[in-house]
């Protein structure tokens, strides 16, 4: 996926669990493409267990995380730290009390537009995810995307391995990088 984007000078965030720390190699490969690391929050129970996952990986990095995300939606555990409740209003005070400046939610509804909270987190409420089963597909087609993201900035959700093991979701990855401007805010 790295070097998806790189080859295309794509910019982008990557998110990482506190079981997928990145490799060395992995954090050349980011330094090259000028992408921002964030922070996929799995034990959200409280802002003590956010703050230890935020040091682990600023560890591992060797710099400040300024961005993060939840690790599921509020169904099912996945993963043995993972908090399964999703709190977007909790994490969003974290994120101000930790000096954060951006929080990427898990709403499946790509037209909600972002806003600033107090203490100056930018907040992107919902994302496009590439993948059509947290998509509704009809509504939000790739085309919907390449045209509304000219207009306004929406962020496109993918896991890697999603898109990767399916050559239909890698081909609109390839199309939407392609055509889009990246940004990192």
């Amino acid at each position: 996926m790295l070097r998806l984007l790189n080859g295309k000078s794509a910019r982008a965030y990557v998110f990482f669990r506190r079981c997928t720390l990145p490799s060395s190699n992995i954090l050349k490969m980011l330094d090259q493409g000028g992408h921002e690391i964030g922070l996929h929050l799995e034990n959200s129970r409280s802002f003590t267990t956010f703050t230890k996952e935020k040091e682990i990986l600023e560890r591992q990095v060797g710099k400040q995380i300024n961005a993060f995300s939840k690790h599921g939606s509020g169904g099912a555990k996945f993963g043995y730290h993972h908090f399964a409740p999703y709190e977007p209003q909790r994490y969003l005070e974290w994120a101000r009390e930790a000096g954060m400046r951006l929080f990427l939610g898990n709403l499946e509804d790509p037209t909600l537009e972002p806003k600033r909270t107090p203490g100056d987190v930018l907040n992107f409420p919902s994302a496009f995810w590439l993948e059509p089963h947290w998509r509704d597909v009809k509504t939000f087609s790739v085309d919907w995307l390449m045209s509304h993201a000219q207009q306004r900035d929406i962020v496109l959700l993918v896991h890697p391995e999603n898109v990767l093991e399916n050559p239909e979701l890698t081909s609109a990855f390839n199309r939407l990088v392609g055509g889009l401007e990246t940004k990192i805010f």
